[in-house]
């Protein structure tokens, strides 16, 4: 594992011409676990966060300066709006009423916003607010902001003159300081002030800035009455990303007391471990690990301070590298229940669950913004299609879990008595697709996702046009158009899947030099109104062992990962959409991994193109089975791990 991780940090070397073509550029910046002081830390840094340090060396771009054009993407963003649309403000703010004092005649929701659940408010008042905001900056949903600027309304009206607000009562913080079991209050109130500081943020709603304002006092106050040894144990119940809400919340005031507070919620016993270097996640919920990480990777953004940048990193690389499925998801059960680099016996029916994909994701951005690897992008690419792009239905309706058990099929929530965790992440996450397609450092441009989309980007006077079917086709174009000419470094992500035969055409010339993948390729230029260029991104197929089975293979295609169709023969509504519980009815039976009639299931022989884009055929000891994108298959069961016929003897 430690030669993998020496290697993964490597430079990638880019290749060099001159004006017009393509000029050296290295892959990236190695990860950096060992930095030694704050200075080494911002030494490659060109920005800086508004009440922060130098750290972030690439800078994103706003979500209203990026637009997505025709895909399924786009596709997949307006059926999320569309259910975010049935929701009813006076639904949507009934608990909170309830729990001011307030009369309500609205109908409550169910599932995990019903009024005995515990959990109410971390959907109606926290994921729904972050979503619409994200929907309004990308897309210019004007309806939708509409009734989130509403829902601030109402949730202010509900706040406490101590700055308390929440669907819940605020005895259950009570409960939580004297050790009494309590379902994670504070993982509420951040979803409840995230959601607050996305509708400041992006929408530029100053109600709900003061109101996450009034939070973040009421927090200050809270934890004013504890000491170190108390927050220890306070800190063993599930608390969601409030620190990061809480740095965000000082990024935006300047007010040093929500910095402050926001560091009483480090947990030695997971970033001790992480700061020196070790992976001690087994036995861990891993989504509850996450958010945490996320708010030392703001630490680090507003504080320089090296020791939760190397936190934030190491966790980064030992998950993706070591706790990942073929997909890039990640969990079994909810849990790490294995070593690193061991996920045998893990594919089970509530594996790789959505919430810790989409922490994941975020925490790759932050990761990336660092150091500007390529290489964060080949796992963010690969986790958006096969992770999160297959985890919505026609509806709107969201995946808890992503079965990864032979057989399975997936099961959404209902829309008015689920409203999972997972409900929400991936209301946010599908409303925020256009959000890491492009970067910049300082004027030159990068390209890390090859989604069809137009930038807009006023201080170079450049829109970019990427067109594209990928990856049904497996090439982009790029057209730019310009006030006037402009000298500056255009980065195409040059993949790490990327087969033989790659090309890059500019103004129709073919270039004769290439970058190597997981790098990539550069070209500086002056730039003029017009000018074309298009990029082959031919792919493969790939054979990718599960972590500590090397009997069991996952296929990929490019980036896709490909599932074994096997049918919906039997399958109900009720095995497909569930309430309260996630869990489909009744559950299907575990069985084997289709069988490959090979010794060497790693060769691929056995798996042969179809006859439309995209689709395979298996051959295994049972007869042919179609294999598509994981992300395509809906109301049929599936498998997306393989097995050598010899394992199975070998077994018996």
């Amino acid at each position: 594992m430690a030669a993998d991780i020496d290697q993964r940090r490597r430079f990638i070397k880019g290749v060099a011409t001159t004006l017009a073509s393509v000029v050296a550029m290295p892959a990236a910046r190695a990860f950096s676990p060992d930095v030694a002081d704050a200075a080494t830390a911002t030494a490659t840094s060109t920005t800086m966060t508004s009440r922060g340090k130098q750290v972030q060396r690439m800078q994103g771009f706003a979500l209203s300066q990026v637009r997505l054009l025709d895909s399924d993407f786009a596709t997949a963003a307006a059926v999320n709006r569309r259910y975010l649309h049935s929701l009813p403000v006076d639904r949507l703010a009934h608990s909170f009423r309830l729990q001011a004092g307030r009369l309500s005649h609205a109908e409550p929701l169910g599932g995990w916003e019903s009024p005995d659940c515990e959990l109410r408010g971390h959907f109606s008042g926290g994921h729904y607010l972050s979503a619409a905001a994200l929907a309004y900056a990308s897309d210019g949903d004007a309806l939708l902001k509409g009734r989130a600027d509403a829902l601030v309304t109402e949730l202010a009206a509900c706040q406490q003159p101590n700055g308390y607000l929440s669907a819940f009562p605020e005895s259950f913080f009570d409960r939580l300081s004297n050790g009494q079991k309590v379902w994670a209050p504070f993982y509420t109130i951040h979803k409840i002030q995230a959601g607050l500081l996305d509708m400041y943020r992006h929408t530029g709603n100053q109600q709900a800035l003061k109101v996450a304002t009034g939070i973040g006092d009421w927090v200050v106050h809270w934890l004013n009455g504890f000491s170190d040894a108390q927050m220890t144990h306070i800190l063993e119940t599930e608390f969601g990303g409030i620190n990061d809400s809480m740095y965000e919340l000082y990024a935006i005031t300047g007010n040093g007391r929500y910095l402050d507070a926001a560091h009483r919620f480090d947990q030695a016993s997971l970033y001790d471990p992480l700061a020196a270097h070790r992976d001690e996640l087994k036995g861990l919920h891993s989504n509850t690990q996450i958010p945490k990480i996320i708010g030392a990777a703001r630490r680090y953004e507003l504080t320089g301070e090296p020791r939760y940048r190397r936190i934030a990193e190491f966790f980064w690389e030992t998950v993706s590298e070591n706790r990942t499925y073929a997909t890039g998801g990640s969990s079994n059960d909810e849990f790490w229940k294995t070593g690193p680099g061991d996920l045998k016996g893990q594919l089970g029916l509530y594996a790789a669950e959505c919430c810790v994909a989409y922490n994941l994701l975020k925490l790759t951005r932050h990761v990336y913004t660092w150091n500007g690897d390529p290489r964060a992008f080949d796992y963010y690419e690969r986790t958006l299609y096969n992770a999160r792009l297959g985890t919505q239905d026609g509806d709107g309706m969201k995946l808890y879990y992503y079965p990864l058990q032979a057989g399975a099929n997936k099961f959404y929530n209902s829309p008015f008595k689920s409203f999972w965790c997972c409900t929400g992440t991936g209301a946010e996450e599908f409303a925020r697709f256009n959000e890491n397609i492009y970067f910049h450092e300082e004027q030159d441009l990068y390209v890390n996702l090859f989604i069809p989309s137009e930038l807009r980007w006023p201080e170079q006077q450049l829109t970019l046009l990427q067109e594209t079917t990928f990856p049904r086709e497996q090439q982009t174009r790029f057209l730019l158009r310009l006030v006037e000419p402009v000298t500056m470094a255009l980065n195409l992500r040059i993949p790490a899947w990327i087969g033989p035969d790659a090309a890059l055409r500019l103004n129709g010339k073919t270039l004769d030099v290439f970058a190597s993948p997981g790098s990539y390729l550069t070209l500086r230029r002056e730039w003029h109104d017009g000018d074309r260029i298009e990029l082959e991104l031919p792919m493969a197929l790939h054979s990718e062992p599960l972590p500590g089975d090397e009997t069991l293979h996952a296929v990929r295609y490019g980036p896709l990962v490909l599932a074994a169709r096997l049918g919906s023969k039997g399958i109900t509504h009720e095995m497909q959409y569930a309430d309260m519980r996630a869990a489909p009815k009744p559950e299907p039976k575990p069985q084997s991994a289709p069988q490959i009639a090979t010794n060497a299931p790693g060769k691929l022989d056995w798996v042969v193109p179809a006859n439309t884009p995209l689709t395979f055929i298996a051959r295994t000891s049972h007869g042919e089975v179609p294999m598509a994108p994981l992300n395509q298959i809906r109301g049929e069961r599936y498998a997306v791990y393989w097995q050598a016929e010899s394992a199975i003897a070998s077994d018996a």
